[in-house]
């Protein structure tokens, strides 16, 4: 049982920001030898270190294993907090960088394909025209990795669509998460297909035809195969299944494949790829776009004016379903 730790006198003057990092090191390599390797010193000095921090905390915070360490439960609640406060650490820096130039910074930003392909290309023109020498760094991250890129500090906010997991009540407690506004889903073609001339249409005519969709625990593909189970038809044999925004606007340019976009996709590519929407109606089309951010992370001012940026544009053009761009 870890016994009482009197700050001041057992921790507060003993226990260095080194000590901290050599020890994070070493857990998220999981090798003293690694951690010695990465860091530029002896083996040697690694060990003093973390038997150091283990004395002054009087807890075990490594077990050894076959190939190399791994933390105890005291040592992965010390590693969360560590990394909690290095990066306040690195916070404070870009904070300060900002305030001497408000026009500098870096920004993490995570989404997936269907928003950097089309959402969040307004949001950059305009953001990059008031901070024109902020680096912004684009992840194309998929809706399952996304929270450990947050929790790991790797991402300073997110843009993605509603649906699990955003809308998953675990992950809801860890991270603040917004919703800016509605996206539809939407049955696309070539405009070449013979469908792009009618005026009407049920989707269970489209049964025969070759469809292009996501996999089958995506938003997207429910929506389809829900719209088809309420017409009492089975769903269609899929001709292919891919995330790939390019991949799918190429192949339904074609005029011989069928496939599904978000409105705001189709508004910047209808033209380019020669694009049409079906008249087709489909069961709850709407498809919430949101921004989650670390719950009890302090945001650089330089995330802050992004966000505020994101804010803005999402408000001027929420309910117009004719134009993102």
């Amino acid at each position: 049982m870890l016994r009482k730790i009197n700050w001041e006198s057992q921790i507060g003057r003993r226990m260095r920001l080194r000590d901290l990092y050599v020890f994070s090191t070493v857990a998220r390599l999981g090798s003293m030898a690694k951690a010695a390797q990465e860091l530029g010193v002896s083996q040697p000095a690694v060990s003093e270190v973390i038997a150091d921090l283990e004395h002054a905390l009087g807890v075990r915070l490594l077990d050894s294993k076959r190939q190399g360490v791994e933390a105890t439960q005291y040592g992965t609640a010390l590693e969360r907090r560590s990394l909690a406060a290095f990066d306040e650490l690195r916070q404070s820096i870009r904070d300060m960088e900002f305030l001497a130039d408000p026009s500098v910074g870096e920004l993490r930003i995570g989404c997936p394909e269907s928003i950097s392909a089309a959402i969040l290309q307004p949001i950059v023109e305009q953001f990059a025209e008031q901070y024109p020498r902020v680096v912004l760094d684009v992840d194309n991250v998929n809706t399952l990795s996304f929270a450990q890129k947050l929790r790991e500090r790797s991402l300073d906010l997110v843009l993605a669509r509603g649906g699990w997991p955003l809308e998953d009540p675990h992950l809801v407690a860890d991270f603040n998460v917004e919703t800016l506004f509605d996206d539809e889903l939407l049955v696309v073609v070539g405009r070449q297909s013979r469908w792009a001339r009618r005026r009407k249409i049920d989707i269970a005519e489209l049964r025969d035809e070759r469809w292009i969709l996501t996999g089958g625990d995506r938003w997207n593909y429910q929506v389809i195969a829900k719209a088809f189970q309420l017409r009492g038809v089975e769903m269609p044999k899929i001709s292919m299944k891919t995330i790939s925004v390019h991949l799918r606007a190429n192949m339904a340019a074609t005029g011989r494949f069928i496939t599904t976009f978000p409105r705001s996709v189709l508004v910047l590519y209808a033209d380019r790829f020669a694009l049409k929407p079906l008249p087709v109606d489909l069961p709850d089309p709407t498809w919430p776009i949101k921004i989650a951010t670390l719950r009890n992370r302090t945001l650089s001012p330089v995330v802050e004016r992004f966000i505020e940026c994101v804010r803005a544009i999402a408000k001027s053009r929420a309910g117009r379903k004719s134009t993102w761009a």
